[in-house]
């Protein structure tokens, strides 16, 4: 199981991000801890985040407003980022959370992982990808958009991609044939568990981006391992299939 951060600093772009996916935001970042700082960024007193300020207060999120300076430069960036490097010296976050898909945060996001704290990111599918590798985790928010707003659960959209598919996905592939060699004894079984941690150190990888809630269930539906399941700890271990 993930190990729970005890604090968790929450910075939105409301200019880069749907209001309809930030309750799957927080509802997934509740896994990990307290989502106890939230801010959304924007100029509010433009019409297109009208739609975000019921969210602000169903979910206790702070507003914070920045004016437009200049019509070529985004003013919101340059004050989420000053505010995230004054949590950073100022405040004991265990864990910062990004929810924008604009590369210029790239930086700021390396700036904080240098401090040894980790970093989710949550962005459209069009994120640019340099940001997605530059968090310790990254999840598209086209998957936590699958409640209706008067539900107090989200559930992550069930579109798994198929074991063809994923089998296909040259990346997935080669990241978990290496984490298994990373982690597996002298008869190449790895023990799951281990295996999802060195995933997590290594890559910005996430089970929710192919549709599925754990690991487990993505690499039984993979077909790529052999699986064996200790009856007493119940603990899962893999190995590579030999063809």
């Amino acid at each position: 199981m993930t190990p729970k951060e005890d604090k968790i600093a929450l910075f939105i772009d409301c200019d880069n991000i749907s209001h309809k996916a930030i309750k799957g935001i927080i509802n997934e970042l509740s896994n990990y801890g307290v989502v106890n700082i939230r801010r959304a960024y924007g100029n509010w007193t433009k019409d297109n985040l009208k739609n975000w300020e019921e969210k602000l207060l169903e979910l206790a999120i702070k507003p914070i407003q920045q004016f437009d300076y200049s019509k070529h430069k985004n003013a919101t960036d340059i004050l989420m980022s000053i505010d995230a490097m004054d949590l950073l010296h100022t405040k004991q976050i265990d864990a910062f959370a990004f929810a924008t898909s604009d590369s210029d945060f790239t930086p700021v996001v390396m700036r904080v992982q240098a401090e040894g704290i980790k970093v989710f990111g949550f962005g459209e599918k069009k994120t640019p990808k340099p940001f997605m590798v530059a968090c310790s985790q990254f999840i598209f928010t086209e998957k936590l958009m699958g409640a209706d707003d008067n539900s107090s659960e989200v559930s992550i959209i069930d579109e798994k991609k198929s074991g063809k598919e994923m089998r296909e996905d040259e990346w997935l592939v080669n990241l978990l044939y290496t984490a298994l060699e990373q982690t597996a004894d002298e008869y190449g079984w790895g023990n799951l568990a281990d295996i999802g941690t060195y995933i997590n150190n290594s890559s910005s990888f996430s089970t929710v981006n192919y549709g599925y809630k754990k690991l487990s269930n993505l690499i039984k539906e993979i077909g790529l391992f052999d699986i064996h399941l200790d009856e007493q700890s119940k603990q899962m271990s893999i190995r590579k299939k030999v063809d």
